[in-house]
């Protein structure tokens, strides 16, 4: 639905500050990425004497979207935060929400908390480039191809190429429209999404190989340090496969537990055809979406936990089919 007194409150503290920083949630993926670099460079394109900012711990795995800048003291001085793809302040990457003269979230995440003036925050959409899509649409924000192809990715991406619920007839619009006013070349898009190195696909044999389903259907790997050390890929590797496991016959749920020894956690990356399970990962200090969730975990005996609940979802969905 149009929800043209959002866009207009957003739009006019974009044109009144002219510092803006644009931040997005730990351990980015192309969405989180996406909409920060895509509204960047539409401000930009829309006016190009203001500073703006994307900032955040970059990920070399989605370096071809873009740079970020680094944070300055300076970058925090009667300017504004535009948060994106964050449902909660702890999660929000490089800086600190508080130190802003103001701030906005947009967020496509279940609702968790408030911590911005302006929170634009709907789980009816595919992704926040979706939203940042219409937010440019309905305002006199400035589309450019290199604005499109950044969203587009980002939004294709948390769709998994449009097999999730979330990619409504809204979204097909949103995207026809994307497609009819700009030269984005599509074609040149999906390479760099799909395209992985060798020894990543041969892991993926490794984990189908390791996969364990339970009675109720629930599929999962652990994967301490010395496991990963022998495959020679890290903590995240996993989870950039874990959407390739959606279809198996004999599983409706599944994660990967990786230890990551940049900050002694374990890794979890959960997916679901039907079980909710961003519940169990709330539980566990994550969260995220009803099919699609994270956590990060201290043991292996807390994954063995997390496990025996995810399971139970498993069951208790089954015997309500």
């Amino acid at each position: 639905m149009f929800q043209g007194s959002i866009y207009k409150k957003i739009f006019r503290k974009i044109k009144k500050y002219n510092t803006i920083v644009i931040a997005r949630h730990v351990g980015p993926d192309p969405d989180a990425l996406g909409s920060v670099l895509g509204l960047k460079q539409a401000i930009l394109n829309t006016f190009p004497h203001k500073k703006v900012y994307a900032v955040g711990c970059p990920a070399s795995k989605f370096r071809y979207l873009g740079t970020l800048d680094n944070v300055t003291d300076e970058m925090y001085e009667n300017s504004l935060l535009i948060v994106l793809d964050t449902p909660d302040a702890k999660r929000v990457d490089g800086v600190n929400p508080s130190k802003f003269r103001y701030t906005i979230k947009i967020d496509h995440h279940p609702y968790v908390e408030t911590f911005c003036k302006i929170e634009w925050v709907d789980d009816t959409y595919s992704s926040a480039s979706e939203m940042v899509l219409e937010l440019i649409y309905y305002t006199k924000l400035k589309m450019s191809t290199e604005v499109a192809e950044k969203l587009y990715i980002g939004l294709v991406a948390d769709t998994d190429r449009f097999m999730f619920k979330t990619s409504t007839a809204r979204t097909f619009y949103n995207v026809s429209r994307l497609l009819d006013e700009t030269e984005l070349d599509i074609t040149k898009i999906y390479p760099k999404l799909y395209t992985r190195p060798l020894k990543e696909i041969q892991f993926q044999g490794f984990l189908s190989k390791h996969l364990t389903v339970t009675e109720h259907g629930f599929g999962y790997v652990k994967l301490p340090q010395e496991l990963l050390d022998e495959e020679q890929v890290d903590a995240a590797t996993a989870g950039n496969l874990i959407n390739n496991f959606n279809f198996i016959d004999e599983m409706i749920a599944w994660g990967f537990f990786s230890y990551d020894k940049t900050t002694g956690l374990i890794r979890g990356s959960l997916r679901s055809r039907g079980p909710v399970i961003n519940e169990i990962a709330k539980q566990f200090g994550g969260g995220g979406h009803a099919m699609a969730s994270g956590c990060r975990l201290h043991t292996f005996e807390e994954v063995d936990e997390m496990i025996l609940k995810l399971d139970q979802v498993c069951k208790e969905y089954r015997e309500q089919l």
